[in-house]
């Protein structure tokens, strides 16, 4: 069965340091850029995060530029999101997805409606 699989979210207090891992099963993630997106209550999906196949290309929304890195083992196949000073409005569900050929070199940042296959979410909750 085909999967992507996010997980490591969970209650973070501010200023926290949690790393996401978008996991795949049934196949590999070698020939595919992988994006992070998330998703608060009442807002569009949004945009996070770039990383292009060979993890050579990277690219961030300038709201989380500077304090996430997105990175990935294609060993394990698995593609990470680590996430550093968590402020209150980081709080949402974070997706991975497979990202379409535009984005090969991950020269902008890809949005929500560009995308049609999902992992499950994982929410990240900042809060003291």
């Amino acid at each position: 069965q085909l999967q992507l699989v996010e997980s490591g979210g969970g209650l973070v207090q501010p200023g926290g340091s949690p790393r996401l891992s978008c996991a795949a099963s049934g196949f590999t993630l070698d020939y595919y850029a992988i994006g992070w997106f998330r998703q608060a209550p009442g807002k569009e999906r949004e945009g996070v995060s770039c990383i292009s196949s060979s993890g050579g290309s990277t690219n961030y929304a300038n709201s989380v530029k500077g304090r996430f890195t997105i990175s990935r083992d294609n060993a394990k196949n698995t593609v990470y999101l680590q996430m550093n000073s968590l402020k209150p409005e980081d709080t949402a569900t974070y997706y991975c997805a497979f990202l379409p050929q535009k984005y090969y070199y991950c020269a902008g940042i890809p949005r929500g409606d560009e995308c049609d296959y999902w992992g499950q979410g994982t929410q990240v909750t900042v809060s003291s």
